[in-house]
């Protein structure tokens, strides 16, 4: 049953008049998804001109690879805009990219060595270079094939009205509105790594991948076809252990407890001598390999499921600029690819994620021990490789659980908060996304990851399936009519982007080395 940190709060949020400042909630879409060619091969062309700069475009860039597009929606209080503006970036971009195709799921296409799998180049400046040797160390610490998967991010966060009003109803034992703010939010990041199994099981979409991913590896995985590997329960082989998480930081512990101890273990990350990464070496014969040879070269290579988040302050650092400014919004990083939709994600994704945030912010939020962090990523194991799986159980408290029963114990604790969100924007739009996700609990073969297995099925192998929801979706997305408007915005943001770089690149000063020994400072 749920326990709530302030009930007086949770009463006052349900009401009509207090629900209303719910609707200053701020969201944000981040969606990587590949480049690849008609018939479905990693493409090996660069970031097409028509796109504008990577380095400097508000909405289209890269992330690792030169293949690998990432989308980005605007901050915005309007629940319905991440999407739209999703799908006018998806309307430009695949008029610009010739006869290419924007893979349809997670898990990569067909893949050759890591020699095919070109680094994202951002020109020649010191930013540029920056962006582009991190990802080559990237690629020398966990292989160029697990930089190509692709998932969903959903950046969040609460008003200051909405603090004001907690800080009232709840006491704050005279804390500042920041101390408070940074504290709930790390509250909400603990939580939601007690109950973040619920995202792969009702959205994971990756329980199959191509053979030619795993390099000959050997892996639990069955074979399919000559071309196809797969486990019959999965949710999400993206974020198992073949996946992205490939235990490449199993032993890097950094803890949610506060913001002090949180940045202060990110720091001692990034200044951390590593004997492997040394071994790599970093500047070798004037060519550099990685930025440095520590347990991270920077922060955000740290990969957690959810993350607190600042926008950038005068260049400064993610582990300085948090201290400095506390948590402006968290990033929760655990959504495959919705491959049933063009745009790759749904409203049910981010409807779900509002109501399970909210949930996980009033909940109750002790600090995590040791066991608890081991039953967390052990939950976390057996429903991403076992989740359909009719006998699944979950660990709490050291005692195994059947799944349904503790799944549909976390849907009743929401139930609240999807009605206080129904009644800060006067519809039924959250309580009608929970009744029709529940029904994924009962029948796991209403998950989307089951829906995946059955095409590929169907169409005999999951790269025929994947390539063949690509080819519908980029139809989709071209019979879709672009507006006037929307065209010249994107038009404006593209040369604007271009223009940017140029500038960039010309007004380029100093040493790379300065340059990252500045970053450092």
């Amino acid at each position: 049953m749920l326990k709530f940190t302030c009930c007086d709060a949770v009463r006052q949020f349900s009401s009509q008049a207090n629900a209303q400042v719910l609707r200053g909630i701020v969201r944000g879409l981040e969606k990587e998804c590949l480049r690849v060619t008609a018939d479905g091969a990693l493409a090996q062309t660069p970031h097409q001109t028509a796109l504008g700069s990577k380095l400097t475009h508000e909405w289209i860039t890269t992330d690792y690879s030169e293949a690998l597009l990432e989308f980005i929606t605007p901050p915005s209080s309007d629940p319905d805009l991440p999407l739209t503006f999703l799908q006018h970036i998806h309307q430009f971009a695949v008029r610009q990219i010739g006869d290419e195709l924007l893979w349809s799921a997670s898990m990569p296409c067909v893949v050759g060595d890591d020699s095919t799998i070109p680094i994202a180049d951002y020109g020649p400046s010191n930013k540029g270079r920056f962006k582009y040797v991190y990802r080559e160390g990237l690629g020398h610490r966990y292989g160029r094939h697990m930089q190509t998967i692709a998932g969903v991010h959903y950046n969040w966060s609460l008003p200051d009205a909405f603090w004001q009003a907690m800080m009232s109803a709840c006491g704050c034992g005279g804390l500042s509105l920041r101390e408070y703010k940074d504290a709930q939010y790390f509250a909400l990041i603990r939580n939601y790594q007690r109950y973040s199994w619920l995202i792969p099981y009702l959205f994971g979409a990756s329980p199959a991948i191509c053979r030619s991913f795993v390099k000959g590896k050997k892996t639990e995985l069955l074979e399919y076809s000559s071309r196809t590997l797969f486990a019959p329960h999965a949710t999400s082989l993206r974020m198992s252990d073949i996946g992205y998480q490939n235990n490449a930081q199993a032993g890097l512990q950094v803890s949610f407890d506060n913001l002090q101890v949180y940045t202060e273990a990110l720091e001692r990350a990034i200044r951390t001598p590593d004997p492997f990464y040394a071994a790599i070496g970093v500047e070798v014969e004037g060519h550099w390999k990685q930025l440095n040879a520590n347990l991270l070269q920077i922060e955000n290579e740290f990969y957690a499921g959810i993350r607190p988040k600042h926008t950038p302050v005068n260049g400064e650092r993610p582990a300085k600029v948090l201290r400095s400014h506390g948590v402006e919004y968290i990033e929760v990083r655990l959504f495959d690819l919705d491959p049933f939709s063009p745009l790759g994600v749904n409203a049910d994704m981010m409807n779900f994620a509002d109501v399970l945030l909210l949930m996980c912010l009033f909940r109750e939020s002790p600090l995590i021990t040791a066991r608890e962090e081991a039953e967390n990523k052990e939950n976390k194991r057996r429903v991403v490789m076992q989740g359909r799986h009719p006998d699944l159980t979950l660990l709490l408290h050291n005692r195994e659980h059947e799944f349904a029963s503790v799944a549909n114990g976390l849907f009743d604790d929401m139930t609240p908060f999807a009605a206080m969100l129904d009644t800060a924007y006067g519809n039924d739009r959250y309580s009608n996304t929970l009744a029709t996700l529940r029904k994924r609990i009962a029948d796991p073969d209403a998950t989307p990851s089951a829906a995946m297995l059955r095409g590929a099925h169907e169409h005999g192998g999951y790269f025929i399936y994947a390539h063949e929801l690509a080819k519908q979706h980029k139809a989709a997305l071209l019979a879709t009519p672009l507006t006037s408007a929307v065209e010249r915005q994107f038009r404006a943001e593209t040369e604007r982007s271009l223009a940017a770089q140029a500038q960039i690149d010309a007004n380029n000063t100093g040493s790379f080395a300065e340059y990252v020994a500045r970053y450092y400072a």
